[in-house]
């Protein structure tokens, strides 16, 4: 049977176990733009196929063209998330770009300090938090000011569009090699030693209870009220087209609190949407206007 599809469908695109033609790569490219505004260029075309292949095995189906009439089809709406997940691309780690942690502690959070133990209020969304690694580093940089955050009003939104990470950053449990780049004097401090695993490191309280993952796609509507006092979203937007990139910069702008900062990623620019911001270090911007919305 298979040889005969093979023989009177369309060139396979990539060779594999599973057919998989330009088409079946348009049809994937297209939902994922309207999911998620990620654009995949015909060279991510071999990445798509790894990726989705396993779902297809797991699925018990012949070939992309079902694949994809499933995920197409209101029976296959879990199933075109869990293709979300796949085609996501995650690669994070802790205190990545450091420069920014050292601006967040320098410049907005140790200002903060007086007020925030009389009282006031300290808001933080990591947009694209991925496994964890980059909200947990911002709740390491509060806690090294304000060691007792986690009794003051301080709150770290960490939103992503894959559940899968979204349930890993809840679990806040890492490997020994991913928390190489924690200091050893705040690994003890604000971390243990899984009890089921010593290979793994877990955080303790004080830090997980600054961090609220929620699962959130940067395209559809957000349930986010702000003010926020900086906004992370870092080497997310380099998978979407410029009009999309844009839009999000545009949007982030007033749930900024007026001087809130906007960290983005090292390959990242603000373009159209830069007259909303003024540059405050490499790849650091402050909000221009004040915040006119409600707060969470």
């Amino acid at each position: 049977m298979r040889s005969a599809l093979a023989k009177s469908s369309p060139p396979a695109l990539v060779e594999g176990e599973f057919h998989f033609t330009h088409e079946d790569f348009v049809r994937v490219a297209a939902m994922l733009y309207a999911d998620a505004g990620i654009t995949l260029s015909d060279s991510k075309a071999t990445l798509v196929y790894s990726r989705l292949a396993k779902r297809i095995r797991i699925l018990g189906l012949d070939n992309f063209d079902a694949y994809c009439q499933l995920v197409a089809s209101p029976a296959g709406a879990d199933e075109r998330g869990r293709m979300l997940n796949a085609l996501t691309t995650n690669l994070t780690r802790f205190y990545r770009e450091p420069h920014h942690f050292d601006h967040l502690r320098d410049q907005v959070i140790a200002p903060m300090v007086d007020k925030l133990r009389a009282g006031g209020r300290l808001r933080i969304w990591s947009a694209g938090c991925s496994s964890g690694q980059e909200p947990f580093s911002i709740a390491l940089t509060i806690l090294s000011v304000l060691p007792e955050a986690a009794e003051l009003d301080v709150r770290i939104l960490a939103t992503d569009i894959d559940s899968n990470m979204i349930a890993h950053g809840k679990a806040g449990v890492y490997s020994d090699d991913l928390v190489e780049a924690v200091p050893q004097a705040q690994r003890v401090k604000w971390m243990e030693r899984d009890p089921n695993d010593r290979s793994q490191w877990r955080f303790g309280q004080a830090a997980r209870s600054l961090v609220a993952f929620k699962e959130l796609n940067l395209m559809s509507q957000w349930p986010i009220k702000g003010p926020f006092d900086a906004i992370f979203c870092r080497n997310v937007v380099i998978y979407f087209d410029e009009p999309t990139q844009e839009k999000i910069w545009t949007r982030f702008n007033p749930l900024l609190a007026s001087g809130g900062r906007l960290y983005i990623g090292h390959s990242e620019r603000l373009g159209g949407a830069s007259t909303g911001y003024t540059s405050d270090g490499m790849t650091i911007y402050r909000a221009l206007s004040s915040m006119s919305g409600g707060r969470s």
